[in-house]
């Protein structure tokens, strides 16, 4: 082969070998460089940041490799299931969690004047070539069009698309890692499912679709926010989207229990809404794609992974709800999840009533009763342990549990979401919320909130 590209001349096998030492290469590197930083003066920190800086193509592999796809992506999933998992998960999983390096200005300047025929000095007004935010597959950059809107500009990592899909057509590695994490699960067909995403996730026009069908969903929504999609400053490669301002996270919770609880509805009103009505479900639920203002109002960014379910799939996760929360009736529930592949045809015969109530009615705990309940870190930590059997306290049912591919993106939001409501120690009659939501309930508004809602955006969200 004559024109070999950087990716081929590094190699599967190299990257394989990377992972292997993962935490005593880049991880090491970035996190020894990020100590030294701290106690540098300015001139001699940006200097230590240039000197780290990816700066062609062939260094984004080099360096990060199979960091910046399957494995960093597991990583993230790791760090907020961290409550939940044995120490010996969370001590092999850290390293996957380690901060991307950021590209040097020059790499920033030719991606974006590879992608939109012209340097960011002439595509914008404005271009602020430091990045505000690092992204999976890239890293965000604050800028100005020519007609003086703000954005953001997502910039990928220049052959960063062809590392993914070199490490995933090989998905050995990945496989044995969740063996090691989830012994219960049968592993494949998450791990099909995950790198399907995560193939998607790399093409930035998808996201772009994915992330207008969001935003005009939502258009006019007092609480939700998505930002709007300039698909003429769009490419496979680089995304720019409305500027959103606000608070992060960190911020939140130093806000009263009444604004947490606000913020939590409305994350919960986005997540099961989308998922119940749009039949869309934006699977990373990580808090910093999230940003918040008082009165319950968040902007949801980042819609690299989003999962579409038809209508058949809807319909599956309602009967098991009205089986477990509305009818009480296990038999129906245990039939459900057979069919679903919840659970192995085996348990037909050998899993009783009771236990299918006492292992499955743990996840639905929040919406069993109409009265306010507060979600706790404990309880999200417990989730953790009893889906992945962490715990071997399952009463023989683990055994014959399973995570079918329609269950993975859903879980990996459920226990985000949870996540994070235990953190915001988050209250509210859950239960009239959802019934709010789910479409065989359609029910009357609950909340003030959800009576807002009503009057300016509409009811039944948009069903």
């Amino acid at each position: 082969m004559t024109d070999e590209s950087p990716l081929s001349r590094v190699g599967r096998a190299a990257r394989n070998a990377q992972l292997a030492g993962l935490g005593g290469k880049v991880g090491a590197r970035w996190g020894a460089h990020k100590a030294r930083s701290v106690f540098a003066n300015a001139e001699r920190k940006q200097e230590l940041d240039r000197e780290f800086e990816l700066k062609t193509a062939e260094d984004v592999v080099k360096r990060l490799g199979n960091m910046k796809g399957a494995f960093m992506k597991l990583g993230q999933m790791a760090s907020y299931l961290d409550q939940g998992m044995p120490d010996h998960m969370r001590k092999t999983l850290a390293v996957l969690q380690q901060d991307a390096p950021p590209m040097s200005r020059g790499l920033v300047v030719d991606a974006v004047t590879r992608e939109l025929g012209g340097p960011p000095s002439e595509r914008f007004a404005e271009f602020d070539l430091e990045p505000i935010a690092a992204a999976s597959i890239g890293q965000v950059h604050r800028a100005m069009t020519h007609d003086g809107q703000a954005v953001a500009v997502k910039v990928q990592y220049p052959g960063v698309d062809e590392a993914i899909a070199n490490d995933l057509s090989n998905a050995d590695p990945l496989l044995r890692i969740m063996r090691r994490a989830f012994p219960s699960l049968d592993p494949e067909p998450l791990v099909q499912e995950l790198t399907e995403r995560l193939v998607e996730e790399v093409d930035y026009e998808l996201e772009a679709r994915n992330q207008q069908l969001f935003a005009d969903y939502y258009e006019g929504h007092p609480f939700i926010h998505v930002p709007g999609v300039l698909p003429e400053l769009s490419t496979r490669r680089l995304l720019t989207t409305e500027l959103a301002s606000g608070h992060r996270f960190e911020d939140v919770l130093d806000w009263s229990q009444e604004e947490r609880n606000l913020a939590a509805e409305t994350l919960y009103r986005f997540t099961f809404g989308s998922m119940y009505r749009l039949h869309a479900f934006n699977g990373d639920p990580h808090p910093g794609n999230y940003i918040f203002r008082p009165g319950g109002e968040v902007t949801f960014l980042d819609y690299g992974l989003v999962k579409h379910f038809d209508q058949d799939a809807i319909d599956g996760f309602m009967s098991l709800i009205k089986a477990m929360v509305m009818d009480d009736d296990m038999a129906t529930y245990r039939s459900e999840a057979i069919r679903q592949d919840l659970l192995a045809p085996a348990a037909a015969d050998e899993v009783t009533e009771d236990q299918i109530r006492k292992y499955f009615a743990h996840f639905y705990e929040f919406v069993l009763r109409d009265e306010e309940y507060t979600t706790t870190p404990e309880y999200a930590s417990a989730t953790v342990r009893q889906i992945f059997a962490f715990d071997q306290a399952t009463d023989g049912i683990a055994k014959f549990t399973n995570m079918p591919p329609n269950y993975t993106i859903v879980q990996r939001i459920n226990l985000g979401l949870l996540a994070v409501f235990g953190e915001l120690e988050a209250t509210a009659n859950w239960r009239r919320i959802a019934e709010e939501l789910w479409p065989f309930v359609n029910g009357e508004p609950s909340t003030p909130m959800g009576e807002r809602i009503a009057t300016e955006w509409g009811t039944g969200y948009g069903s």
